[in-house]
């Protein structure tokens, strides 16, 4: 048997997890030698009970693995184990990597620019429009977009990444052969069509539970850089991605809300604890801007429009290119600050397109708004 068939029935197995796969990797060499050890070497090792030591003796009997490859191959799934050279090299780092992940569609590269946005499944209006407009301000940076594929926010940031452009992954608390809530297969085969991916580290037929949820959430934030929290009551979802974030080593961002919704509980706690109060994704870019591997800003390079009277030619760096409606509201810009209703007026947009305009060259630090929707060239 490969490595990569032991971590394939390892993950079958009820009971282990990866923590003491790895004590039985460092105490017999590999994931196949863990397989053809007998109950009593097993029992052996510290932390292993005798009945699990048994289950471990006995896998052929207690795991189809045939069953499981065919089931992955008939659900157009892949199965990416911690013996494979894709396997996400920032999922290598964290407390409890998976043993697997079962994947469809195309898994992106979590590189720096990765954002995880959680939040409340009974979602305000406000928190609606701040999951979206915080997840169309990571496509525009050049960001991917992780969430967990629920109800409420979750639902909302996967949408409006794809209607942005973008690559957005969920990460399921169930089997693929499962997708809960069955309301989101369709935005879950929107999420595969548009270049993105749909994962879990649960066997196929997998069913969703209290304990599953957490244990997906740690994967949310383990292939995130940092973790936005739109809404979110003390003792929600979200606040357990958020911690486990933070043991994690990554940075939490939480949005602020109105102190009488109870949503907003979990927001304002973790900002009282030292999280990123965060008002749009450019708080996010100044968090990380001098970190490696991020940039400051849009690049003054040739051929990109800039303030000081450049042209925009063909470039595809979307973080670095404007469009030719942002192009027109610079070019309007460079007679100096003006009124978002003189911008309405002058581009001649909707109100809902220019709205993502100026958000879009916010993002890229084009412009900047002050008081009272003014803007100026940054």
């Amino acid at each position: 048997m490969t490595d990569r068939d032991a971590y394939i029935v390892l993950n079958l197995l009820p009971g282990i997890g990866s923590q003491r796969v790895q004590a039985l990797i460092r105490e017999f060499g590999s994931a196949a030698a863990i397989l053809e050890k007998s109950h009593e070497e097993l029992s052996m090792v510290r932390g292993i009970p005798a009945a699990l030591a048994a289950k471990l003796a006995n896998w052929q009997s207690e795991t189809n693995l045939p069953l499981e490859l065919e089931l992955t191959d008939r659900g157009g799934a892949r199965i990416i184990t911690r013996a494979d050279y894709d396997y996400p090299e920032i999922l290598r780092h964290i407390p409890d990597p998976p043993l697997c992940l079962y994947v469809r569609g195309t898994l992106p590269e979590f590189d720096a620019r990765t954002v995880a946005v959680v939040g409340s499944r009974r979602m305000s209006r406000y928190g609606r429009a701040m999951a979206a407009q915080l997840s169309e301000g990571a496509v525009y940076a050049g960001w991917k977009v992780i969430s967990g594929l629920a109800y409420g926010v979750d639902a909302v940031a996967h949408q409006s990444t794809i209607n942005a452009g973008g690559i957005t992954v969920a990460v399921l608390g169930g089997g693929l052969a499962k997708v809960h809530p069955q309301d989101h297969i369709p935005l879950a085969r929107a999420i595969i069509d548009h270049g993105g991916a749909v994962i879990t580290e649960f066997p196929m037929t997998f069913p969703v539970s209290r304990q599953s949820f957490p244990r997906r959430n740690r994967i949310v934030s383990g292939l995130s850089r940092g973790v936005i929290v739109v809404e979110a009551d003390i003792d929600s979802g979200a606040m357990i991605t958020a911690t486990m974030a933070l043991e994690q080593g990554r940075t939490v961002f939480a949005v602020p809300g109105q102190v009488d919704n109870p949503q907003a509980r979990g927001c304002h706690k973790l900002i009282r604890e030292g999280a990123c109060l965060t008002e749009s994704f450019n708080d996010v870019l100044n968090e990380f801007e001098f970190l490696p591997g991020f940039s400051p800003g849009v690049a003054e390079e040739p051929g990109v429009y800039s303030a000081d009277g450049g042209d925009d030619t063909d470039s595809g760096d979307l973080f670095n290119r404007f469009d030719p409606h942002e192009s027109r509201v610079l070019e309007f810009l460079r007679g100096g600050e003006r009124h978002f209703d003189d911008i309405a007026a002058e581009t001649e947009l909707p109100t809902g397109e220019l709205l993502a305009v100026m958000m879009r060259l916010e993002v890229k630090m084009a412009v900047r708004q002050d008081i009272g929707r003014m803007y100026k060239l940054k």
